[in-house]
């Protein structure tokens, strides 16, 4: 990926489309989010996979589980040479669930590969290629009807494996922009997934990057408990009325420090 100041030169400022209700922010605001982590944080080089179809396999894995054995699973897969599209369709569902058991729920998701398997193979003859050429919004729509592919998991799809300009929501995303007030009330994906792809230009190398940076921010500052936003990137764009802010203590006085026993 190129430096996280070129991808920012020149962005236009977009003003004529609007994000659904729950979205409170304006774009050229969100722009200063993703400048803010940047500058703090990037590049962060983001997703941990050696091939597009890794990346899919790990996308379809990481649901409702931890990174760290959707690893475990994949160094399972590895090891029996099943990282490829034709390995993995010929092996039979019941063995490829022993290998993804590490990353929990293995028997559906060994369901789900197979099921987004069956689609390659029946949509674009087991091609990633062919089947990355497909327009954006077309292919998103069929990714959303294959078996066990969300939102999230379709988004995934899409940018990271197959480099499309799509941005991947996640509850990270939802956590830091209801904290910051960006959103309000339940969250809605398609809502937000709008508001930051009518924010930037179509540029998939921008919104790998902004994503990896919440993704950053989420787990290091604004955990799902209490957050730590002293000496978060972003503590500085918290609203004025943020129950997140912590009052400024003034200095003591001197009649103050004298009592003070």
């Amino acid at each position: 990926m190129e430096t996280s100041r070129r991808v920012r030169r020149n962005w236009p400022i977009r003003t004529e489309e609007q994000a659904p209700e729950t979205v409170n922010l304006g774009q050229q605001d969100l722009r200063a989010y993703y400048e803010a982590l940047s500058r703090a944080l990037g590049p962060m080089h983001w997703w941990p996979a050696k091939t597009p179809f890794e990346v899919i396999v790990g996308a379809i894995l990481t649901q409702s589980t931890a990174w760290a054995n959707v690893e475990r699973a994949i160094a399972n897969l590895r090891s029996a040479a099943l990282l490829t599209p034709s390995a993995m369709w010929a092996v039979p569902t019941s063995r490829l669930a022993a290998l993804v058991r590490p990353s929990g729920y293995f028997r559906q998701k060994a369901k789900k590969l197979k099921a987004f398997l069956q689609f390659l193979h029946g949509e674009y003859r087991g091609s990633l290629k062919r089947m990355f050429q497909t327009p954006t919004e077309e292919l998103r729509v069929k990714l959303l009807d294959v078996h066990g592919i969300g939102p999230e998991t379709a988004d995934s799809i899409l940018l990271y494996a197959g480099n499309h300009p799509v941005f991947v929501v996640d509850s990270y995303t939802h956590r830091i922009f209801g904290r910051h007030a960006i959103t309000s009330g339940k969250p809605n994906y398609e809502a937000v997934r709008t508001l930051v792809e009518t924010a930037f230009p179509r540029d998939p190398r921008v919104f790998n990057e902004f994503h990896a940076l919440i993704v950053n921010t989420g787990k290091n500052w604004c955990s799902k408990g209490e957050p730590r936003c002293e000496g978060c990137p972003l503590s500085h764009l918290l609203p004025a009325n943020s129950p997140f802010l912590r009052p400024a203590v003034a200095p003591a006085t001197a009649l103050e420090t004298e009592l003070t026993p």
